[in-house]
Order: C-alpha cells, then sequence, then structure tokens
C-alpha cells in the first residue's frame, strides 16, 4: 500500500507543481473532493478554485482555473489552463482587474467582450477568496 499520493499539476507551459503529499482537496465542478491515498481511479473536471495538498501539517494552496484531474491509488495529475501558488497571488493587482472588469460589464461591449469580462472578473474573484479566506 502507498503510504501518499504524487500531485502534479500541469499547464500549457509545464509542469508547476509535482510533490509527494498525504492528501489532496480540489475544486470538482459539483463541489470540493477530498482524495486519499488509495483512492478509486477517477476522471474528473475541475471548477475555477483552490487545491489544497497536505503534508503532514504543513499545506500548499494553489489557485487553478479549471481543467480536469485523473486520480488514481498512487497519483493526482491535473491539467488547467492557469495555475499559481497562493503566495503568488497580489490581492491589490487582483483587486483592481475585479473593478475593471465590473466597470466594463457596465459598458455597451459585444457578447465576445462580455464572455472575455466575465472570465477575467470570475479569476480576480477566486483570487481574492483565496486571499481573504483567512481572515
Amino acid at each position: 500500500m502507498s503510504a501518499g499520493l504524487k500531485l502534479e499539476i500541469t499547464t500549457p507551459t509545464g509542469r508547476v507543481y509535482s510533490k509527494d503529499v498525504d492528501m489532496v482537496t480540489l475544486p470538482g465542478q459539483e463541489g470540493e473532493m477530498g482524495i486519499l491515498p488509495m483512492h478509486v481511479p477517477l476522471i474528473a473536471l475541475l471548477g475555477e478554485g483552490e487545491v489544497v495538498a497536505r503534508r503532514g501539517n504543513e499545506e500548499d494552496r494553489l489557485l487553478v482555473t479549471g481543467g480536469c484531474a485523473e486520480i488514481t491509488p498512487e497519483r493526482v495529475a491535473i491539467i488547467t489552463v492557469f495555475a499559481t501558488d497562493e503566495t503568488a497571488i497580489d490581492e491589490k493587482k487582483a483587486e483592481e482587474a475585479r473593478a475593471r472588469a465590473e466597470a466594463r460589464l457596465k459598458e455597451k461591449i459585444s457578447p465576445d467582450e462580455v464572455a472575455l469580462v466575465q472570465s477575467s472578473l470570475s479569476h480576480s474573484l477566486a483570487q481574492l477568496k483565496i486571499k481573504r479566506r483567512a481572515r
């Protein structure tokens, strides 16, 4: 029996995380999923949110923007468009991006632009949620 899980997170620019962990919490499209070693094989679609990797008393928290996860008894492999560590999120810049997106949505813009701005707004809100979670 495996003592842990290998968590790997990959974006189009390459692998951004690869560590042995004890437990992983994923932002599934239908809600949060907790993954422990020896989990049944599963492929799951991810929503935008926080991946929490637990190693003993330590936690790594990363923001992911959707994607999918392949889960096996020994490994969790995530493929996502974007992933960043919680510590790399600049709260001030995320707040500014949120304000710009909300202002832009009040303007008369094309449906294509609305989709892009809503995506930007969603991403900014996810960043702010992670940064402000502890407060």
